[in-house]
């Protein structure tokens, strides 16, 4: 009795845990249907990036936090002077950030990081030559090596020239006008090459720097000679390779050629925003931190120009800014949670303002405006871009053509699609179904003209497994109703080619038969006369029959051709009662 009731209890016990165990299940089961049915998007999130641990990724993730730790790495262009150098001390300077430092000067980057006191351990200088594409995807290439699985969280779009005294164009080593290279298709090219890494950060950011001269709704972009204008993009789409030194097709102009390039910069920022922002996450925007008339961007204008403009902007326009003001706004857009929204265009401020007067001289020249200087961290707001900006169908193009000419490759851009399991399950069977089914529509005939074969796999499929199918769904479903089945204005051409193409396979068949006919009369030993009087005959019929049905067929077309005569004579004055003979009818007659 002891040892009955110890397995009675026993049992007991376990049957407990069992309904436990199933409550927790059905629990679990409720929480994976509510995760896909309620919200799939948000409910699946953290596995959109999820991937089986293996041996080399838990490795490389290992690695990544021993040089990283929980810091952020950013990747900023052009850090060895003016803007890019004193965005790279801002985001430094919070020690929350590993900052890349893309250059063409390792020697000049060794001196500035040294004299800004960078930490060594928080900024890594890495050799690029924007004038060269072969030297991006070398950059690229050694990135990648040296972050391991660390992946980029922001990707900051800074270098430029700026070459408006030239009388003709300089080259880049691919033969492209400098300017729009630098400016811009080498950016291009670098996006392209990191916006997969880009898009497993968890909340990712690529800013361009883009500027008011390419912006023609204000007065720095609109009122000034020359203004931005890429036309129809005819000088790209014909390689914009020496001697084509303007997108638009037309003669050089250097300085409108670094304002295309602001241009195309702000352009090319929206079309990544509805191309691949929600796909990714990555927040895509652009902006002008304001005119650094001090700033080496202007090393090539002439020695009065360069002394004088930092004063006609701090005291005549108000639109000067120093380098410490714009780092810190382009810093801002990288750090500030505020400006992780997508597809905006920074700016600050609200632009610049007339009639200076003496309160300029009482502020240094800081005023409030667009690009002005002051206003502090809470002056940022979304700025309004131009119809020029804001043109999709020319940004498409512009896409289009910078990714031949780059050689960029992009993602394929679709919406996002829940990770939710059972959403791939069931996407997988219907997979196989939609494959069966391509499968027949893509057979040879009248009404397909995409002039894609169909594999000989998928005719046998289509021609066994979806003849099966096609019977259980006749059988299940049933006849179709004559309303839909009725309705068409013209004859379904591939009906009539099908019965054309059932005559064709009777003759055939009929040619077969009696070649094996012959065949077997040859074989005989001694043909009869009325083996080949047989022959003969069968031949004969066949060859009445063919003429037969070739002068039934000229009739139907020209019967058919009468008939769309007379309903378009008809079609004016219808009201819904004409009586019109049918083909067969008038081929009977």
């Amino acid at each position: 009795d002891g040892h009955g009731s110890q397995g009675s209890g026993s049992r007991g016990s376990w049957g407990i845990a069992g309904m436990m165990a199933r409550k927790m299940a059905r629990g679990a089961l409720l929480v994976l249907l509510a995760a896909c049915t309620i919200a799939p998007a948000a409910g699946w999130a953290f596995m959109k990036n999820w991937k089986a641990p293996t041996l080399d990724r838990i490795r490389a993730a290992k690695q990544a936090a021993e040089k990283f730790g929980d810091k952020k790495l950013v990747v900023v262009t052009g850090t060895s002077s003016g803007l890019g150098r004193k965005t790279a001390n801002a985001l430094l300077r919070t020690g929350q950030y590993h900052v890349v430092g893309a250059v063409r000067d390792l020697d000049k980057m060794e001196v500035v990081a040294e004299m800004d006191e960078f930490d060594p351990e928080l900024f890594t200088p890495m050799f690029v030559e924007l004038n060269n594409f072969t030297s991006v995807h070398e950059f690229v290439d050694n990135l990648n090596e040296w972050k391991a699985a660390k992946p980029i969280d922001r990707l900051i779009c800074n270098a430029g020239v700026y070459q408006p005294s030239l009388p003709h164009a300089k080259w880049s080593v691919d033969g492209h006008e400098q300017q729009m290279q630098i400016n811009y298709l080498s950016h291009f090219l670098l996006i392209s090459k990191l916006i997969e890494d880009l898009a497993t950060a968890p909340e990712p950011r690529c800013i361009l720097v883009g500027s008011v001269t390419g912006n023609d709704n204000t007065v720095g972009g609109g009122g000034v000679y020359p203004i931005a204008d890429l036309k129809e993009l005819d000088g790209l789409k014909a390689g914009a390779k020496n001697p084509i030194s303007m997108f638009d097709g037309y003669n050089f102009d250097g300085a409108k050629a670094y304002k295309d390039s602001k241009l195309c910069l702000m352009m090319t920022s929206n079309t990544l925003h509805d191309k691949y922002h929600k796909q990714t996450g990555i927040a895509f925007s652009s902006i002008y931190p304001g005119c650094l008339a001090e700033s080496p961007l202007f090393r090539e204008k002439r020695p009065w120009f360069r002394k004088n403009f930092p004063i006609f902007m701090k005291y005549i326009t108000g639109g000067f800014v120093s380098e410490e003001e714009a780092g810190q706004r382009l810093f801002q857009v990288a750090h500030d949670p505020r400006c992780s929204k997508s597809g905006v265009y920074w700016s600050w401020n609200g632009g610049p303002r007339e009639g200076r007067g003496a309160e300029a001289l009482e502020r240094d020249g800081q005023i409030l405006g667009g690009g002005g200087g002051g206003g502090g961290w809470d002056s940022i707001y979304e700025n309004d871009q131009s119809d020029k900006v804001l043109n999709k169908e020319l940004g498409l193009e512009l896409f289009k053509h910078s990714s031949i000419v780059t050689g960029a490759e992009w993602p394929t851009p679709n919406q996002p699609r829940s990770p939710c399991p059972t959403l791939n399950v069931v996407g997988a069977a219907t997979k196989v179904i939609n494959a069966k089914q391509e499968a027949k529509r893509m057979k040879p005939g009248p009404g397909m003209v995409a002039g894609k074969a169909v594999k000989a796999t998928d005719a046998i499929i289509g021609g066994t497994i979806g003849k099966v199918a096609k019977g259980a769904q006749g059988l299940l479903l049933g006849e179709l109703p004559d309303a839909a089945k009725d309705g068409s204005f013209q004859e379904d051409l591939s009906d009539a080619s099908q019965k054309l193409k059932k005559k064709g396979r009777k003759r055939a068949w009929l040619k077969a038969k009696a070649g094996g006919i012959v065949r077997f009369v040859l074989r005989r030993p001694a043909p009869t006369t009325d083996d080949l009087a047989e022959v003969i005959e069968a031949a004969a019929a066949e060859q009445a029959a063919e003429e037969d049905e070739k002068l039934e067929e000229l009739q139907y077309e020209a019967l058919a051709e009468s008939d769309l005569e007379e309903l378009t004579k008809e079609s004016g004055t219808h009201t819904g009662s004409t009586e019109t003979l049918t083909r067969k009818q008038k081929v009977s007659a």
